[in-house]
């Protein structure tokens, strides 16, 4: 479909202002169509995936709703993870940038609920962005009231569902007033989606973005054949070869994030981890981390993928392939963000190529093959970083002192190549005798494994973070309450 500028939408000039200070002048599809059916006040059912920008999709027209005068609670929005509540209220957050009399407050489990009941009553917010646990307490304690809500957001509903949710949101919905407004956005349409909407939506008009409009132009998808045994050789070649600032690299479980992260560890790479046994504060100290860049790898599980809110990331290396599509889109969306390029690297054994083929159909898009760099591929890359490092030192200028250090080396008849020769091979030991004494005495990636690699002759084993058994509490970033089932007691039904 056609695309409409936002000029053209009949939004406020603070909202516009906060926009165009994003960058953005011209909407995408789900936006194009999603923002003027909310602004008219019907219901919407919208289905669109991660990338479509369906954030601003919501965001925008609930702002526009908000009346700046009333300092009650007028829109709710419930989001499956902590992380994604938090990504939500700060994309919100910059569309308010010339709105200072309306306040978003993300709520969470996690974080303290003290430091939270503090923000409730300093800031007044009147838009609250949570996830369905720890939103569902509040409203127990009677520290969130939802009587003057007039818009409620379902933010990947179909997730919420999957982690078990549904009782909460329930029990939430009931304490919005019939004429609320209701916008649900879910990638997928389950019976149990179809469900809520019957029971909580009022003629709600279907909004969808084609699959194929999810493909990313700017990020190049490749796809290598590595055995188990091999990837996490294969994945030091790739990030010597590729010398990325920021990378992320993705897992299927907790115990392979570790894994991944002890060896390259060892290997000297700058890394951390983040999966669902972190703590809440252990979670914001890695990813504080790889914002500054003090971590320049950021292994993970998925439950990150959609907590992940760094622009300037250069590549994603999939060591597992993900279970299903739509995890992959999430994943290689970390990368090529805010019109940058961006690259995705993904490990296939076996069988996972007929995956694959699922996942480029899709993704619309095409996974090319590469090949796994050589040994010398990467020395012959490190040379000439070296070298164009040593162009632009010289060119730079302000070498005095080290010029006059050189004159005196060759006051004994040793001529300057052989002097440069000499400090190169200085400068590049130390870090071969290190790599040498993580990787002695193999030196071909096809080479047999550790033993403290684990056992992945049957693929990647699938602990809690796998979908197909029952994952611990806070597995997937769930609240610290559950999501357990609501009982009525202590609720005040219609």
């Amino acid at each position: 479909m056609e695309t409409l500028k936002f000029a053209d939408m009949k939004l406020s000039s603070e909202i516009l202002q906060g926009i165009q200070s994003m960058g953005f002048e011209k909407a995408s599809p789900i936006q194009s169509m999603t923002i003027p059916l909310i602004l008219e006040g019907k219901d919407i059912i919208g289905q669109a995936q991660t990338g479509t920008g369906k954030t601003a999709a919501f965001g925008i027209p609930m702002i526009e709703k908000i009346d700046k005068s009333n300092k009650q609670i007028q829109g709710l929005i419930l989001c499956p993870t902590r992380e994604l509540a938090i990504q939500v209220a700060e994309e919100l957050g910059r569309l308010l940038k010339f709105i200072p009399e309306v306040h978003v407050l993300p709520v969470y489990g996690g974080q303290p609920i003290e430091h939270q009941l503090k923000s409730l009553r300093s800031l007044r917010p009147q838009i609250i962005v949570g996830t369905p646990g720890r939103i569902y307490d509040h409203i127990d304690r009677k520290t969130i009231r939802l009587e003057t809500v007039h818009m409620v957001v379902l933010d990947e509903a179909d997730e919420m569902l999957n982690m078990g949710f549904r009782d909460a949101i329930e029990e939430i919905l009931k304490f919005v007033k019939d004429e609320a407004q209701t916008v649900f956005f879910s990638a997928t349409m389950p019976k149990a989606i179809l469900h809520l909407t019957k029971t909580y939506q009022t003629n709600p008009e279907h909004v969808q973005v084609a699959r194929q409009q999810m493909s990313a132009p700017l990020i190049e998808q490749f796809y290598l054949e590595v055995r188990n045994d091999q990837k996490i050789d294969a994945l030091s070649r790739l990030l010597d070869l590729n010398h990325t600032k920021l990378s992320v690299v993705f897992c299927n479980t907790k115990r392979r994030v570790d894994d991944v992260v002890e060896h390259l560890e060892r290997r000297g790479y700058l890394v951390g981890g983040l999966h669902g046994d972190l703590k809440q504060r252990d979670r914001d100290r890695v990813m504080g981390n790889f914002r500054k860049g003090t971590v320049e790898i950021l292994v993970a599980t998925d439950i990150a993928a959609r907590g992940i809110d760094v622009d300037d990331i250069e590549a994603v290396y999939n060591l597992d392939l993900p279970y299903d599509e739509e995890d992959y889109v999430h994943r290689i969306g970390r990368t090529g963000r805010v019109g940058r390029k961006g690259k995705a690297f993904t490990f296939v054994v076996g069988r996972e190529m007929n995956n694959l083929k699922r996942i480029g159909q899709f993704t619309n898009s095409k996974i090319l093959p590469t090949k796994l760099p050589t040994v010398t591929d990467v020395e012959e890359n490190k040379a000439n970083q070296l070298v164009d490092k040593i162009k632009e030192t010289i060119k730079a200028g302000g070498l005095e002192r080290s010029i006059s250090l050189i004159e005196r080396i060759m006051v004994d008849e040793t001529n300057s190549l052989d002097i440069a020769a000499a400090l190169l091979k200085m400068l590049s030991e130390p870090k071969k005798r290190a790599k040498e004494a993580v990787e002695a005495p193999r030196d071909r990636v096809s080479d047999r494994p550790r033993s403290s690699t684990g056992n992945f002759s049957r693929g990647p084993s699938r602990d809690r973070d796998d979908r197909s058994g029952p994952p611990r509490r806070d597995d997937r970033g769930r609240d610290d309450r559950g999501p357990r089932r609501p009982s009525s007691e202590g609720f005040r039904r219609k």
